[in-house]
């Protein structure tokens, strides 16, 4: 692997001391470099991954790893990786971003075992000294065995839900035989005449006849064709699924059918290649575990429902945990800390940053991506694309790309093609950046990278990426590929990289070997806010600023950039977007002003006037779901001119004077249309009908005058 120490220490600083002795053999040139950042108390970075426990066992002090090798060094493009190695350097000494707040576990190891009686058993049987095991008896498969090791339960499922400590399972009691007092003497079996009793010890009713044989055998009285069935409840810490994978239902209660199932839950079903592994998981659940609370939740900007409608649901939608639901009671949104599993999907389609990703936080993250594009440009680094990848199956795709290209990669078992081509390893434009999971990175990380100076942003999406989320990415990417084009930006800007195990490694090189697309001539240097909105505002100011259509022998901005529309209500694709009003059906009734959660939309106390700042509009669809005139439709696009951010009348009309007092309080429109479908209603006739004409205070002086008059007329 080529290395520069030279010109990465000035890519960096010239005041860094540089090592390239990275074998264990070199151990001890480790040990003085890592005495000599002890006592300076700088950063210790170790470019590479391969001997991080021995490092870290001999180190007093944290070290930063960063892997250059698969990432960089391994490529044919190797000789000019030296720009890519320096960022990927330069990233790694940043200090680790802020410890988040936790979600507690507790297990005491109660597991509870669902599925055929025999393999159910032998499995409990691998766990029991460990583990309290109870079976849930879904069938007998060959036979359960003779001796009761286990507490069994069986009847009809009803539901199973919760996570690692605090699952739920709930069941109908409906057979004769009660397994507490059943002591598998095997007389019921031999006895009944139908053969309708099962070695899991269960009566089949559609066999039974009626002869009670087995109830007579019964030295326990555990058979009671009398007794009620009941349903009952039990708690468990963890759950091991026997069962075969389930059809996905979204009604049904008794599978796990999301793509990613709460902690403590673990499915073996059919594939009993990974029971090893499972066993040895479940055997290490026992005790208080944590886990980081993935997200910020922030109601006030929620857009998901106002006065009981119902708004945006993107974040709902698009939850692979189920994680996340509605309560319209409480005008908001209700996450799950103990089911989120971490993915970010829900901040990166929210289009208001009501939700917000924190492992880590988005100041942190804008902070690498800067760091990495900066120390790449000033090392001479041109195109870059900004990989984002997960820390789990991605960087292992990563790693096997590079290690293909260091050998060869010539042959099917190198270069997964079976044509014999070579590897050519991750391109030395491309610099990778992990993340917790790839979904939690959206539009407003995307455009602050290109901001910074990246020509591209590609998204690497492996197994671990559920329907949702592909759809997800694929839709904010097109919104962002709309902006930049409509800025002139040419080329394709934004890719997702499909790296899952039906991919090849072969097939990921050539996916990766793509042309470059136009980027900023200058890069920005403001910071990403923790304000989605505000990030979003600085990142695009720039990028317009930059835009090729802005220069003086340019031909110049358009008015305005059409952006994808949403394919179903609810889901959220434009985070920017105006209205169309429908100005003969609508009456300036502002039920939409009440609606609005970004004060996009604005009445004006003094005039009947519809106001609209388009810059504030999040396109959540509240608006048009509360007009009771259907008025309203959203038009999702990028406004380029100045009006954008400031207030405009979509909608006024001609104010209707009090008969009393000649003081406006409502449209002549809204009005006349009330007086209309209230004319033939009984209770408003003669006066009454005439008040609707009153504004508020002379109403109540008129209801008044009559009511007095008619008193003295009584007198």
């Amino acid at each position: 692997m080529p290395l520069e120490p030279k010109l990465l220490g000035q890519a960096l600083d010239e005041s860094l001391t540089l090592h390239n002795a990275l074998c264990r053999r070199e151990v001890g040139t480790f040990q003085r470099a890592a005495e000599s950042a002890a006592k300076s108390g700088d950063t210790l970075v170790v470019a590479c991954t391969q001997e991080s426990r021995l490092f870290t066992e001999l180190a007093e002090q944290p070290i930063q790893f960063v892997n250059i090798r698969e990432t960089g060094g391994w490529s044919k493009d190797a000789a000019r990786a030296m720009p890519k190695i320096a960022a990927l350097l330069a990233a790694a000494r940043l200090a680790p971003p802020e410890p988040v707040p936790t979600v507690t576990f507790k297990s005491a190891g109660r597991l509870l075992v669902i599925g055929p009686l025999d393999e159910a058993e032998r499995l409990g049987a691998l766990l029991e000294d460990v583990l309290d095991v109870t079976v849930f008896a879904t069938g007998p498969g060959m036979g359960g065995a003779q001796e009761r090791r286990f507490a069994v339960l069986a009847g009809q499922l009803e539901s199973l839900g919760g996570w690692l400590g605090a699952f739920e399972l709930a069941w109908t009691a409906n057979n004769p035989i009660d397994l507490d007092l059943c002591t598998r003497c095997n007389a019921c079996l031999s006895a009944c005449p139908e053969g309708a009793i099962g070695v899991d010890y269960q009566i089949d009713s559609m066999q039974c006849k009626s002869s009670r044989d087995c109830v007579k055998v019964c030295q326990v009285g555990a058979i009671d064709f009398g007794r009620q069935a009941a349903r009952q409840t039990e708690s468990f810490d963890l759950v091991l699924d026997l069962r075969p994978a389930p059809v996905l239902r979204a009604t049904d209660a008794t599978n796990f059918t999301q793509h990613s199932p709460p902690l403590g839950y673990f499915r073996l079903g059919d594939d009993a290649r990974q029971e090893a592994g499972v066993l040895f998981k479940l055997r290490g659940l026992t005790g208080e575990f944590e886990k980081p609370k993935f997200f910020n939740y922030k109601q006030k900007l929620c857009a998901h429902t106002r006065n009981k409608q119902t708004g945006c649901t993107a974040c709902i939608d698009v939850c692979s945990a189920k994680a996340i639901g509605s309560d319209l009671g409480l005008q908001q949104i209700r996450v799950n800390p103990n089911l989120c599993v971490g993915c970010g999907a829900c901040a990166t389609v929210c289009p208001s940053g009501a939700l917000t990703y924190t492992y880590p936080r988005a100041a942190h993250q804008g902070l690498k991506l800067k760091t990495l594009l900066s120390a790449y440009a000033n090392a001479g680094g041109r195109d870059a694309v900004v990989l984002l990848h997960s820390q789990g199956q991605g960087s292992e795709r990563i790693q096997q790309l590079g290690r293909a290209a260091q050998i060869g990669g010539r042959g099917p078992a190198r270069a997964g093609r079976g044509t014999g081509a070579a590897i050519h390893g991750l391109p030395a434009r491309v610099l990778p950046a992990s993340l917790w999971h790839t979904a939690s990175a959206g539009i407003d990380v995307w455009l602050s990278a290109f901001a910074y100076g990246a020509s591209q942003v590609w998204v690497m999406v492996t197994d671990e990426d559920a329907p949702e989320y592909r759809h997800a990415l694929r839709a904010q990417m097109d919104v962002a590929q709309a902006m930049l084009t409509g800025l002139g930006y040419t080329g394709e800007h934004l890719r997702l990289v499909e790296a899952g195990a039906g991919v090849t490694v072969g097939q990921l090189d050539a996916a990766l070997q793509a042309p470059a697309a136009l980027g900023v001539g200058k890069a920005a240097s403001f910071a990403v806010q923790a304000d989605k909105r505000v990030t979003l505002e600085l990142a695009l100011d720039h990028l317009v600023a930059q835009s090729p259509l802005a220069g003086p022998s340019a031909k110049g901005l358009p008015a305005e950039i059409a952006l994808p529309a949403k394919a179903n209500r609810g889901e959220s694709t434009s985070p920017f977007g105006s209205l169309k009003i429908n100005t003969e059906a609508c009456t300036l009734c502002m039920s939409c002003v009440s609606a609005c959660p970004a004060s996009a939309l604005q009445d004006n106390t003094a005039l009947p006037q519809l106001k609209f700042i388009e810059k504030n509009c999040v396109q959540c669809g509240l608006c048009e779901t509360t007009c009771p005139e259907n008025a309203i439709s959203l038009v999702p696009r990028l406004l380029l001119a100045d009006e954008r951010k400031q207030a405009r009348v979509l909608h006024e009309a001609q104010p209707y004077a009090c008969v009393r007092c000649q003081k406006p309080f409502g449209t002549l429109k809204g009005i006349e249309a009330m007086l209309g479908k209230l004319a033939g209603h009984a209770m408003f006739q003669g006066d009454a009908i005439e008040r609707l004409k009153m504004c508020g205070d002379c109403r109540v002086i008129d209801i008044y005058s009559a009511t007095n008059e008619a008193k003295i007329t009584d007198l």
